[in-house]
């Protein structure tokens, strides 16, 4: 049945979904990242990819570089901030002895509701995008597909962001990361400061909405708003691979992009989120834990 509907749905529809689904996963990868680690939902995760989209504009209008080139450098200045972040504001939200989960709750959404407001304050409310470099405006035609270059760029850079996540999980660190999060109290008795890896988890999740990010200002509009359409498909995501599974939210990034485009090509393109959101609800009915859930 899978393979008449995929025969019956154009390979247009299906690469364009995959491409955004790559997106998608990157998005919701940072904040399964620091769900996974810290037990933190981190309500201003959409804001933060908001300001790193904001942060690529002003760079690209001040010296005229491509975003490609620009990358590398709001990514490192988001990783920097996911860590001033944890440093400022979550370990002290985590730090009070009662209802500790509301605290930190309302700490990252009063960050998400100040981000939008300093956006809408420093931007105003319209509309911006990046209108040339290298990639805007470009094409690639293979077989009869069209694919535009900035999202096939897009698809391929949060594919390799994705595999450097996956990665980490191999290096010293990643075992530190791990042990962090399967005993916290634990790992002091081995030597590890528990909170440096809180810091550099976080700092890591922002990082990779960093990079999402600025491929998303090459062909999507920057705006105080923007944020909040990604934020609400990430958290689908992480719910749907499973809470705290990397590997889970690139599964599920696929699948949700996947579905969206199906779907967009099926009913209105307004509606695209039906799909979505169905097959959200049908897969947490039948594993309320997610596909890759352990929790």
């Amino acid at each position: 049945m899978l393979a008449a509907i995929l025969q019956a749905v154009p390979l247009q529809i299906l690469l364009s979904g995959l491409l955004m689904g790559l997106v998608y996963a990157l998005v919701a990868a940072g904040l399964s990242l620091i769900f996974g680690l810290m037990d933190v939902v981190n309500f201003a995760h959409g804001e933060l990819m908001m300001l790193a989209m904001y942060a690529t504009f002003v760079l690209w209008q001040a010296s005229g570089l491509d975003p490609v080139l620009l990358m590398p450098v709001v990514a490192c200045v988001m990783f920097g901030l996911g860590m001033l972040l944890y440093r400022g504001l979550v370990a002290r939200a985590l730090s009070v002895q009662f209802n500790r989960g509301m605290v930190q709750i309302f700490v990252t959404f009063g960050l998400a509701i100040f981000l939008r407001g300093a956006a809408q304050f420093a931007f105003g409310g319209e509309f911006r995008s990046i209108t040339h470099g290298w990639l805007t405006d470009r094409s690639v035609h293979w077989g009869g597909v069209f694919l535009p270059l900035p999202q096939l760029a897009a698809g391929l850079v949060c594919l390799l962001a994705f595999s450097g996540l996956l990665a980490v999980g191999r290096t010293e660190f990643g075992r530190a990361l791990e042990a962090t999060r399967e005993d916290r109290e634990a790992v002091a008795l081995l030597g590890i400061d528990r909170d440096r890896i809180f810091a550099l988890g976080w700092g890591l999740g922002i990082g990779a909405v960093g990079v999402a990010g600025v491929m998303l200002a090459t062909f999507y509009y920057v705006g105080p708003n923007v944020g909040a359409n990604f934020a609400v498909i990430a958290y689908v995501t992480v719910a749907l691979g499973g809470f705290g599974s990397v590997a889970g939210a690139l599964v599920a990034g696929l699948l949700i992009g996947e579905v969206e485009a199906i779907t967009a090509a099926i009913v209105e393109p307004s509606l695209k989120q039906v799909g979505v959101f169905a097959i959200y609800l049908v897969v947490l009915m039948l594993r309320p834990r997610g596909l890759f859930g352990k929790i």
